[in-house]
């Protein structure tokens, strides 16, 4: 039995040592990746940031003066232009006050202009006629007053806009202040955002925006940083700046929220990447670049991964900036890295390669 078990084991151990001896005659299979050469590229780093959208002009229209509305003259959901015209309250107590307050006031004239006549006469003393002369302008200022009262009896739109949902109806009695419907002035909007502090030297008026929003997909709306706080927040060590968005077809809403890209600093030129190339260790990121190792036996050029560092930079999009150690001219492994180490034998096939778009857009497939 411990001859028959030991030729057993012999025979494995020659079987295991003609194995190895087979795989080294035929060497290493070369793997196939995808590669690109890099090669450096206008890089414009670029700060992304959140934000809400806010009317330049926004407000709940109510009225000044009590009153019970006697007419409507809006319909929700409506532009209208400013002046005008949205609710009338009723004024007939108001204009009837207004006839007699000018009844008296043409009165008071008369008497104005007869004492005027007498005191030229020395009929009647100075002080006679200046009471003549304070009773007139007290009645036109009353006369003024209840002018003023009758026109805010007519609520008017402020300003250009869009209206929102009617919040009162005909008959109703309103106090002053009271909201009859929200106005919206929708192009341009506000957009306001936060900083770092550490941006606020690389951000100033003026400068372009890009905004986007999930309620609008594929759509980018353009604007420009029209005013940032010259306070940092204490709390957060941020700073809010505002910025105007042309808004000319009405899309973005008040209320909205939104991301903005806003570019940072002078662009600069880097070497950048399909972020697929860079395979990221705690131990460091590497690449692998491929070189030529001489001829095969067919006589075709052998070509070889070898394994890299690189330090990183920001990323964009697909791609991503290469700080150092990869040169313009390298040709850098894009995918199939898993199946590499140094030295592996390579053939590149290109006919598929990773994306390398520095602003993908999604697809609708």
């Amino acid at each position: 039995a411990g001859l028959v078990f030991g030729g057993i084991f012999g025979f494995q151990i020659f079987k295991g040592m003609m194995i190895k001896k087979f795989m080294a005659s035929r060497g290493v299979p070369p793997q196939t990746v995808s590669t690109i050469t890099a090669s450096r590229q206008a890089w414009q780093s670029t700060f992304e940031a959140v934000g809400s959208l806010v009317a330049v002009h926004g407000t709940d229209v109510a009225p000044e003066v009590p009153g019970i509305i006697s007419r409507i003259d809006f319909t929700s959901g409506k532009e209208v232009p400013a002046g005008t015209v949205l609710v009338q309250l009723d004024d007939q107590v108001d204009q009837a006050r207004l006839q007699s307050l000018k009844a008296m006031g043409a009165l008071a004239q008369k008497t104005y202009e007869r004492d005027k006549h007498l005191l030229t006469l020395h009929a009647i003393s100075q002080q006679e006629m200046d009471n003549a002369s304070a009773n007139l302008e007290s009645l036109r200022a009353q006369i003024a007053e209840q002018q003023a009262v009758i026109v805010k009896k007519s609520v008017r739109a402020p300003f250009a806009g869009r209206l929102g949902i009617r919040a009162v109806n005909l008959g109703q009695y309103l106090n002053p202040g009271s909201k009859i419907v929200t106005l919206q002035a929708l192009d341009p909007v506000y957009l306001d955002f936060f900083i770092p502090q550490k941006l606020v030297h690389d951000i100033g008026v003026g400068q372009a925006v890009s905004v986007h929003t999930d309620a609008l997909p594929n759509r980018q709306f353009a604007g420009k940083v029209s005013a940032l706080d010259p306070v940092v927040d204490p709390a957060t060590r941020n700073v809010k700046v505002r910025a105007e968005i042309a808004n000319p077809k009405h899309e973005l809403l008040p209320g909205m929220f939104v991301t903005a890209d806003i570019q940072v600093g002078a662009p600069t030129h880097l070497v950048t990447l399909p972020q697929t190339a860079v395979s990221y260790n705690p131990y460091g990121n590497i690449v692998y670049l491929v070189e030529h190792k001489g001829e095969g036996k067919d006589g075709k050029p052998q070509l070889v991964a070898q394994q890299r560092f690189v330090t990183t930079g920001d990323a964009r999009g697909d791609q991503v900036a290469i700080v150092s150690g990869v040169e313009p001219g390298d040709v850098v492994v894009t995918s199939g890295q898993l199946k590499l180490h140094n030295g592996s034998p390579v053939i590149e096939n290109n006919s598929i390669v990773p994306s390398n778009n520095p602003a993908p857009k999604p697809k609708d497939e």
